[in-house]
């Protein structure tokens, strides 16, 4: 049996970054950023098992009104192809402060395409392009 919490524990918080770890997109992430990304999170959906482990996550920046966007869907690699995946999606589509956003945005590679799908996401169809300028 899996539970949906909206913040994390210090185990938990290591448990993101051993999730993290295993990931191309986020390996390189250190605790102490992730710290500070928790915190400046609007929406932050985990899903732990019968022992408070994390072994899935995402997150949601957001204004409340018109826009959110869902960043971070993580399942922990044993526990993928079981509907985790699902019931994150599920929490943050259903989640009372975003029921009424305009618009909720997401990345993904494309073969996950289909997965989302399912909530109604779809690709760019309108002229306006993602633009994005790393700092780092």
């Amino acid at each position: 049996m899996y539970q949906i919490v909206a913040n994390l524990t210090e185990n938990q918080v290591s448990n993101l970054l051993d999730l993290y770890k295993n990931e191309f997109w986020s390996y390189k992430r250190q605790r102490e950023d992730i710290v500070k990304m928790l915190a400046a999170s609007d929406i932050i959906v985990g899903l732990v098992d019968e022992n408070e482990q994390l072994i899935g996550f995402t997150r949601v920046l957001t204004d409340f009104v018109y826009r959110a966007t869902v960043y971070d869907v993580i399942i922990k690699p044993t526990h993928r192809k079981m509907g985790l995946g699902t019931q994150l999606i599920d929490a943050v589509i259903n989640h009372p402060k975003l029921v009424s956003v305009e618009q909720i945005t997401l990345y993904c590679l494309p073969e996950m395409i289909p997965f989302y799908q399912r909530w109604d996401f779809t690709g760019n169809t309108s002229e306006l392009q993602l633009m994005f300028r790393n700092n780092a």
